[in-house]
């Protein structure tokens, strides 16, 4: 893929001139000052090492490209392949504005020339070279480097000095950059996204380019700019509450790829033509916006904070991209096919782990969805264990948690002291742990409890709801037959609020135990209805029958590991 090769100073000007070595617009520019390109050119002129540089040969030429320093570059010829500047942009500019003599050098009172100081002794750590403003020219012992590649400005330049430790230095001077090799590195590939891999490989040091930088560059055109298109989608996302998705910007580009090629890798989208992007950019808009619009109404996903696997958004955006300005009108049995593959996905964890390859599966399977097709969209095993609900603790940025949040959510939540509907669209935008809260106050567990030996289950799943901080401050560390005379009388009201928290009234008899095994029974139950799996059809998905939960008891846990391992001691 890659051929180590070398070029004279000479030809690498040759090349520059004709248009065939270029900058993708993917480097970030010409940074070094006229001091480091003297320090570097001294290095060539002693013949220290300064590193290979990496060029990139490729038939295509890019459709946006940077200017050589401050040099806009002529158009190539078309019969000669283009060389693109992977690695070595700051030396391969630092040689050409030092010794091109065929531009006008643009006006910059800030830059300075590269002269070769004859007075200076020749020491191997000082530099003989200096960058000077034209008033700080000495013209007895500064030699302009401009000229070495010039025939007519080098006998100019040059005749003007008569001693002979000049004229040898001068001499010595032509010969060493008339001779200097520069080493390349080769790579001739027209993949794309190759070329992506290798420089950022080779940026890891600095400030690597995103995936959304190399491709900005590459569909880039007069009336079509990426960056914007997707900043332009992010300020529109903002009223669905999802405008911190372009914190992710990847995950943009893997819906993308998924709409276009039916492939969520962004490797995918380093080979398309900045045409096919720019003239189906409209179908990604209506993908992910009708995604978002799905999510939130459907589903009371408020933001991407609180969707369990941010990358279910790309086979979801797949299912809604469509052309037009409308979005797509989804009938009721489809509606009810997302849903049950959006749950099915989230308690099967299916998108933890090599979760590219499962939305891979499930783009397919949302393409046949959306033309009517036979289709296996959540045809996959789900089994929802105790582990679950009982052994996870609460924590807001586990996909869990936001699995049981968005899963409570479903039920309209109702304040337990005042009894009023929860405000979800604020509760779940702000998304802190400050709305949420112990059900069994945990000191009450820890302190009033002390013959409860299941204090491991305190902040589990299974023990936290909705519950405001002004409620929760009411509740403080009281036990729940004490709060349940701050919550309303009414024993339908009272029902309400209980099931809207998916809790049963033996919560008020304070045993811990019971309410934590009744509780985790009802939340897996809740689950497998939201998954669409009956009790009859659990048995090919996993679990046959209600959990066994005997094993929230310590004693019996340690039993089971002893008579595992073979042991006699309980």
């Amino acid at each position: 893929m890659s051929d180590l090769t070398s070029y004279p100073i000479r030809k690498l000007l040759d090349h520059i001139y004709g248009g065939q070595i270029r900058i993708p617009a993917f480097q970030r520019g010409f940074v070094w000052d006229a001091d480091h390109v003297a320090h570097f050119l001294d290095s060539i002129y002693k013949g220290y090492p300064f590193g290979s540089l990496l060029f990139w040969l490729t038939q295509e030429r890019l459709t946006s490209e940077r200017k050589l320093g401050p040099f806009t570059l002529p158009a190539p010829q078309d019969r000669y392949p283009i060389t693109y500047v992977l690695d070595g942009q700051q030396r391969v500019t630092s040689l050409f504005v030092t010794f091109q003599t065929e531009f006008v050098q643009p006006h910059d009172p800030e830059w300075r020339s590269v002269y070769f100081d004859l007075s200076a002794p020749e020491n191997v750590q000082q530099s003989q070279f200096v960058a000077l403003r034209p008033n700080e020219v000495d013209q007895a012992a500064h030699f302009p480097l401009n000229s070495l590649f010039d025939s007519v400005s080098y006998r100019l330049a040059s005749a003007r000095f008569v001693h002979e430790r000049e004229i040898r230095k001068i001499d010595r001077l032509h010969s060493v950059f008339k001779e200097a090799q520069l080493p390349i590195q080769m790579m001739e590939t027209e993949d794309r996204a190759t070329v992506a891999i290798v420089f950022e490989r080779i940026n890891r040091m600095g400030v690597e380019l995103t995936t959304l930088e190399l491709l900005s560059a590459w569909t880039w055109s007069e009336e079509f700019d990426l960056r914007n298109k997707l900043e332009q989608l992010q300020e529109e996302l903002e009223d669905f509450a999802f405008g911190d998705i372009g914190a992710d910007p990847n995950l943009v580009l893997r819906c993308c790829a998924a709409i276009l090629k039916g492939d969520p890798s962004v490797e995918v989208l380093m080979n398309l033509d900045g045409t096919e992007i720019r003239d189906n950019f409209e179908r990604v808009e209506n993908g992910i916006k009708g995604a978002i619009e799905f999510l939130k109404k459907q589903l009371k996903v408020a933001t991407i904070k609180t969707l369990p696997y941010p990358l279910m958004l790309v086979p979801l955006s797949v299912y809604f991209a469509v052309p037009g300005a409308a979005l797509r009108v989804t009938p009721e049995e489809e509606v009810a096919a997302l849903r049950r593959w959006f749950w099915r996905s989230c308690f099967s964890e299916r998108y933890s782990g090599q979760s590219v390859r499962a939305a891979r599966a499930d783009v397919v399977e949302m393409q046949k969805l959306r033309e009517g097709a036979a289709n296996t969209l959540g045809h996959f095993a789900v089994e929802i264990g105790d582990y679950f609900f009982l052994w996870t603790d609460f924590r807001i940025n586990s996909a869990k948690t936001a699995t049981f949040v968005t899963m409570l959510a479903q039920l309209n939540p109702r304040s337990f002291i005042s009894g009023n509907f929860v405000d979800l669209d604020r509760v779940l935008q702000a998304y802190n742990k400050a709305e949420f809260h112990h059900i069994f106050p945990r000191a009450f567990v820890e302190n009033e409890l002390p013959e409860a030996r299941h204090s491991i289950f305190v902040n589990s799943l299974a023990n936290f709801c909705f519950l405001s901080r002004a409620d929760n401050n009411k509740i403080r560390a009281s036990a729940p037959s004490e709060y349940r005379k701050l919550m309303p009388k009414d024993e339908v009201t009272l029902k309400e609020i209980l099931d809207s928290a998916c809790v049963s009234p033996v919560l008020f008899a304070d045993d811990f135990e019971a309410f934590i095994v009744n509780r985790t029974k009802t939340l897996i139950e809740k689950a497998y209805q939201l998954c669409g799996i009956e009790p009859e059809s659990r048995q090919r998905h996993g679990r046959a029958e209600t959990p066994d939960m005997t094993f929230v008891r310590p004693r019996l846990v340690v039993e089971r590991r002893a008579e595992a391992a073979g042991s006699d001691t309980p």
